[in-house]
């Protein structure tokens, strides 16, 4: 299933596309797409409803599509988790996942403008594929429990200011925190849809011009591994994100270093879970 939230921000309705391109409004079984929503077995009693024809069409054209899944408890990063991206732009390439934490306001809308913080001259893309939790894991014993605490799969972009996150900081928080820098969706895809993570084409575009062309069977450490792995230091709960890297094609990495300007427009994809299209003003 693809599960969505439309209208306004903070004012979202919870909706699931069916498989004919109906929208069904979930409101008849939940308030939002959010942490108790997923804890709770929210996924098959939609799939449930969905199959008994009991969920209402929804009128979605013309109307803002927001994040699938209301404000996240945590957004961890997974950075430098494909060689090539590692390689493009000059370090090491990691024996552990380089793992840091971006704030979970920044997450909006697949189609929301994105805000220039004021002052940056290196503001950057990166298309990544998003693991959203579904139930609580901690202290896994090994990634082959990790895909029953995943919900589904998203569309995100992890937008980065490098300055702020290279020169400015020893952390890459400041980079990474800003305002607007991570749109996702624009749905929710369940996991039952997904038969292979690491068979994913990832694809970025900028003004028309393509900057990102990989695949995530060229992630250094698989979704598995990421969530086994996190489960030993942090407690992941249904709701939180985990971005999971993005592969070559960054403007950090390209001649000419080409920064996103006012009027920029990026589109990105990833199959089977959607397409995003974001308009770069300034703040």
């Amino acid at each position: 299933m693809k599960l969505l939230r439309i209208g306004a921000p903070e004012a979202e309705i919870p909706a699931v596309l069916g498989e004919n391109g109906t929208v069904h409004d979930l409101r008849s079984l939940t308030a939002d797409i959010d942490a108790s929503f997923l804890a709770s077995g929210g996924i098959g009693q939609v799939r449930q409803a969905l199959a008994d024809g009991a969920l209402p069409p929804l009128v979605s054209v013309g109307q803002r599509i927001g994040a699938p899944v209301v404000r996240p408890g945590k957004v961890v990063c997974v950075g430098l988790n494909y060689r090539d991206h590692a390689e493009e732009t000059g370090a090491a390439v990691p024996e552990r996942p380089v793992v840091f934490m971006k704030d979970p306001a920044t997450v909006v809308g697949p189609y929301d403008q994105v805000l220039i913080p004021r002052g940056s001259v290196k503001t950057d893309w990166e298309v990544e594929l998003a693991v959203v939790i579904g139930r609580e894991a901690r202290y896994l014993a090994s990634p082959d429990e990790a895909a029953e605490h995943i919900a589904g799969y998203a569309v995100s972009h992890d937008v980065s200011e490098r300055e702020y996150q290279l020169e400015l900081s020893p952390q890459w928080d400041l980079g990474k925190s800003c305002e607007t820098f991570n749109p996702m969706g624009p749905w929710l895809v369940t996991a039952d849809e997904v038969s292979d993570p690491q068979a994913l084409g990832l694809r970025l575009t900028v003004n028309g011009t393509t900057r990102q062309d990989g695949t995530t069977k060229n992630m250094i450490f698989n979704v598995a591994h990421l969530v086994w792995y996190l489960s030993q230091y942090m407690v992941l709960r249904p709701g939180d994100v985990i971005n999971t890297g993005t592969p070559a094609g960054v403007a950090l990495g390209l001649p000419g270093t080409p920064y996103l300007r006012k009027g920029d427009v990026v589109e990105l994809s990833i199959d089977g879970l959607g397409t995003q299209r974001q308009t770069f003003i300034n703040a």
